[in-house]
C-alpha cells in the first residue's frame, strides 16, 4: 500500500492564476495547468533563489518530492512559451501555512 501524500504547504497565494499569450483569442489557445504547489516550488527556487533542501523544507516535502515539483512546473511552463499555451495556475493538494485553509485540489 503506498504512503499516503501528505499536503505540500504553501506560502503564497497566487492573486493572477491565468497568463495567456498576447493577441491570441482565449477559444484559440490551449491551456497548461500548473498547480498551486508547482507554482510555489518554482516563486521559491527562481525568485527567492531559494536552496532546494530550504525550499523542501519550507514546502514540507522531501528534497527529491520538491525536485519532482520543480521538473514538472518548469517543463509545463517551458511548453506554454515555446508553444504559445495559456497558463492556468489552480488545483493540486496544499495547505496554506499558518492553517489557513486547505486546497484540496480547488487552489
Amino acid at each position: 500500500m503506498p504512503r499516503p501524500v501528505i499536503p505540500r504547504r504553501v506560502w503564497f497565494n497566487p492573486r493572477i492564476c491565468y497568463f495567456k499569450p498576447a493577441g491570441m483569442p482565449l477559444s484559440r489557445l490551449e491551456e497548461v495547468i500548473l498547480s498551486v504547489e508547482e507554482f510555489e516550488a518554482i516563486r521559491l527556487k527562481d525568485l527567492e533563489d531559494m536552496d532546494q533542501t530550504k525550499a523542501a523544507e519550507k514546502m514540507n516535502v522531501s528534497q527529491p518530492t520538491f525536485n519532482r515539483i520543480l521538473n514538472s512546473a518548469r517543463k509545463k511552463i517551458a511548453d506554454a512559451l515555446v508553444n504559445g499555451k495559456a497558463i492556468r495556475i489552480e488545483g493540486g493538494f496544499y495547505t496554506f501555512a499558518r492553517g489557513r485553509r486547505w486546497g484540496g485540489g480547488r487552489g
